[in-house]
């Protein structure tokens, strides 16, 4: 049992909320954690969408459970507003994890990537009074957004180093164009099971795409992978489209 977690679900006003995290440790007490973790952040998006109120409601939450001890999270959460050219604009807030890659497809036919770095935003769970850093960006039709916990970028190659951002980076900068979310999160599972599995970390992935104008239905994609270490136990595929 591992503490990674994930979710995907609608808000108010056709907004759709996502958020990915990982929990420290492992084991049935990080799993209950994961429990808490996502109730808390589902029922704080209902009240305040907002990704940076949600993540300090999770703080709030963590602190004030007795039963959670020291445990912490890492956790990033997004909202999702639809835009008028058929994509979405949205927010992503962190706290402690992992940067975001938004996948661009360019006029050449090549994808473009970009990490999305919210400047600031400590672990969550942590400190009573953490903060939390936003950062906004528009996801345009043919785009996609790969989201993920640290056991993928922290995995081991064949010669012994981490596959680390820059793997990761170069990595994603050989998917097609345009960007579609189940193909994004197959290759990606797939190069995870080309690197050796000793002391391989639990894996979470959640990608999400939105479609070509010329594509049906339109709206978003999303489709989500979870691996607990060290074989691919569980995997969970996800298609919601608002």
């Amino acid at each position: 049992m591992g503490g990674d977690f994930y979710d995907v679900f609608p808000v108010d006003g056709g907004r759709w909320a996502s958020f990915l995290g990982d929990v420290c440790g492992k084991g049935a007490e990080a799993a209950s954690v994961t429990s808490l973790t996502r109730y808390t952040l589902r029922a704080a998006a209902l009240v305040d969408a907002d990704p940076t109120a949600a993540l300090k409601a999770l703080n709030a939450a963590l602190l004030l459970d007795a039963a959670v001890g020291t445990r912490f999270c890492t956790a990033i959460f997004g909202l999702l507003d639809p835009a008028r050219d058929g994509g979405f604009t949205v927010t992503l807030a962190t706290g402690g994890h992992p940067p975001a890659y938004h996948l661009s497809p360019t006029e050449t036919g090549n994808v473009r990537v970009e990490a999305v770095r919210a400047k600031g935003g400590m672990l969550v769970g942590a400190f009573p009074e953490a903060a939390f850093a936003s950062r906004t960006l528009h996801l345009a039709p043919g785009q996609g957004l790969l989201l993920y916990t640290d056991g993928l970028t922290e995995a081991r190659t064949a010669d012994g180093h981490m596959l680390a951002d820059s793997g990761l980076a170069n990595f994603l900068a050989q998917r097609p164009a345009p960007v579609a979310a189940g193909a994004l999160i197959d290759d990606t599972v797939a190069l995870l099971d080309t690197l050796p599995d000793t002391e391989r970390d639990d894996v979470a992935l959640l990608a999400l795409s939105v479609p070509t104008l010329d594509a049906a239905p339109t709206g978003i994609t999303t489709t989500a992978h979870s691996a607990a270490a060290p074989t691919a136990g569980v995997s969970v595929g996800q298609e919601r489209r608002p």
